[in-house]
């Protein structure tokens, strides 16, 4: 396991000299090099960066804000050295070597398998319609400061599951018969009773706010800015409504136990979007964790 007050805690400054003409930005980076991380890189105004692996692939391209910052989310699989170019060709490339991740395999027992996976008509029917607003939620995009001021909590409690760990999900439905699931968890959960306050970690447009979606249960998204999403699920109030606009420690709702649980928590994911591309299915998740201990960007 990555250790938190290691590496995670550390901020490290990676950056080349700057060039000699006035209208050109060294590219230079910030953040938490780690797999599943987010790095802010400073490059000219304006321009894009290209994001490639070791072998020279090119992974992604990733727009410069006009003050000059670029916001980008690694991966959990990502390369362990990454390529940083300017597009325009204004600055010289950086390399980035990457902290690899060791997720655990857990398996987690006693589900009902309609939990674990929709099996009726009827869940069906509500599993595509919650899939639905949830592609829509995923593709608006809003303005906003992403992760510059950084993140706090969103709720007090010990974390019970990390970001990264390919999950077994066993059950047994109403009829005997067992079933079971395997997928990784892109979350960070918080062991809290139902009923607790759940607030912003950082500010945003709120772009969904539903109480029964089929697997997430209770459910808000909250856009900070720069691609950013957070997504808060199983929650048994929610006090926003899509079109809000909250500041870090606005309250969002109230935790709970509903859609696919185990027992009362809240989980909260954060996915990092391309702001550059249509293409949703690029979009990843990266470790909520590591942003609690990122830096604000000054």
């Amino acid at each position: 396991m990555i250790l938190r007050d290691g590496l995670l805690g550390l901020l490290l400054w990676f950056g080349v000299p700057a060039p000699s003409s006035a209208t050109e930005t060294a590219i230079s980076c910030s953040g938490q090099p780690v797999q599943g991380g987010l790095l802010f890189c400073t490059a000219t105004p304006g321009g894009t960066l290209v994001v490639s692996g070791s072998k020279g692939e090119a992974l992604r391209e990733v727009p410069v804000a006009d003050d000059g910052l670029a916001t980008i989310g690694l991966r959990r699989t990502e390369a362990l050295e990454l390529l940083i170019t300017d597009k325009e060709g204004w600055a010289p490339p950086l390399t980035i070597p990457l902290e690899k991740r060791t997720d655990p395999f857990r398996t987690i027992n006693g589900l009902d398998c309609d939990k674990v996976d929709a099996r009726t008509p009827e869940q069906k029917a509500h599993a595509g319609r919650s899939w639905v607003k949830k592609q829509d939620a995923f593709g608006t995009f809003h303005t906003g400061q992403g992760a510059r001021a950084g993140f706090i909590r969103p709720s007090d409690g010990p974390p019970s599951s990390p970001f990264g760990p390919a999950r077994k999900y066993v059950g047994v439905g109403k009829d005997g018969k067992p079933c079971e699931s395997t997928s990784v968890h892109r979350g960070y959960d918080i062991a809290i009773p139902v009923g607790t306050d759940i607030v912003a970690p950082a500010g945003g447009t709120v772009t969904l706010g539903d109480p029964d979606l089929y697997y997430e249960g209770g459910t808000v998204f909250l856009d900070h800015g720069d691609g950013l999403v957070s997504v808060f699920l199983h929650m048994s109030e929610i006090g926003v409504s899509a079109g809000d606009i909250v500041q870090a420690g606005d309250r969002l709702g109230a935790s709970g136990n509903t859609g696919r649980t185990s027992g009362p928590h809240l989980h909260w994911a954060v996915k990092w979007r391309n702001t550059l591309s249509d293409d949703r299915g690029k979009d990843f998740y990266i470790d909520p964790a590591l942003l609690l201990d990122l830096e604000p960007h000054q």
